[in-house]
């Protein structure tokens, strides 16, 4: 069993001032990674800002005889996060690695949830990993090498009360991995998504505290580090917490073929048991499983 290996590539690692995101860039650090250490510095829910908390994990690096830099950038500012990666670039001349870890938390029932509070958790879980992804891109294409490790949540996933902002977010963060897997494998570009569950400012009010005891942010990086390995699969979703890894799929039932007559949605409705059996499913490789699928079952039923 060899050992991952991250010595001479630099990681740049979005949100990594404290929780999740510092245990990253610690572990790719003593791992042999240079990492540009990436935090806005605000609360929870996003205000405020200072380069202080990134800086502090920079320096932590730099004692254990690591190479790091720091960077106060919001992922929301395009210019801002241009500027990030060409800082590392300046500095090391590549990147080969992205976390995109950044979020923040509007937790509020959809009922009493404002609009700019959704708006602005879309802001910062998606379309910050997609500014972030985009400058990041063109690099990686060039060296024919990248690794991008998307923050999925199994509120994405699965759901969760009082999160739909954050869920409808991290559900779009999958969308993005699934396209940008098929992009970018001609250049060697893996991009792979992690579902984590972990004790940090973010989760500290809802779960109790021997639960959270249990979920060390340190138990979820060994998944980060094998999504972002030289050897790194593409188009998984891993989850971790608690030292506990699975993997989650979205797949596609074989259905039933029923044509189109007047009685069709009766009919759907009565079978709708047999269309959502999950026996004999797929785990699609593109978009076009779905259409090859119901294609191929309406010809065969022309037989």
């Amino acid at each position: 069993m060899s050992k991952l290996d991250f010595t001479g590539r630099v990681a740049i690692v979005t949100g990594a001032g404290g929780g999740l995101g510092k245990q990253h860039a610690l572990a790719l650090a003593r791992r042999g990674a240079k990492v540009l250490v990436n935090d806005l510095g605000g609360a929870v829910d996003g205000a405020g800002g200072s380069v202080g908390a990134a800086q502090a994990v920079v320096d932590e690096i730099r004692a254990a005889g690591g190479e790091a830099l720091a960077n106060g950038a919001s992922v929301t500012d395009v210019a801002a996060v241009e500027a990030m990666v060409q800082q590392a670039i300046d500095a090391w001349g590549r990147v080969d690695i992205l976390v995109n870890n950044a979020g923040i938390l509007r937790d509020k029932s959809f009922t009493k949830m404002d609009l700019s509070d959704f708006r602005l958790v879309v802001d910062v879980h998606l379309m910050g990993a997609v500014h972030c992804t985009k400058a990041v891109w063109p690099h990686m294409n060039a060296q024919k090498y990248g690794r991008i490790v998307m923050t999925t949540s199994s509120s994405g996933l699965y759901g969760n009360f009082g999160q739909s902002n954050y869920g409808a977010a991290k559900m779009a963060l999958v969308g993005l991995m699934q396209t940008l897997s098929l992009e970018g494998a001609k250049n060697n570009i893996h991009v792979n998504c992690l579902a984590p569950t972990a004790a940090t400012r973010m989760t500290e009010g809802l779960m109790p505290a021997d639960v959270l005891a249990a979920l060390q942010p340190e138990a979820v990086v060994p998944a980060m580090l094998v999504l972002a390995a030289e050897n790194a699969p593409t188009r998984t979703i891993l989850c971790a917490g608690a030292g506990t890894y699975e993997a989650a799929h979205i797949t596609l039932t074989e259905g039933v073929h029923l044509g189109l007559t007047d009685d069709t949605p009766e009919r759907l409705a009565a079978r709708l048991a047999e269309v959502t059996d999950r026996q004999g499913e797929q785990v699609p490789q593109s978009g076009a499983a779905q259409g090859t699928n119901e294609v191929g079952k309406a010809f065969a039923a022309k037989r």
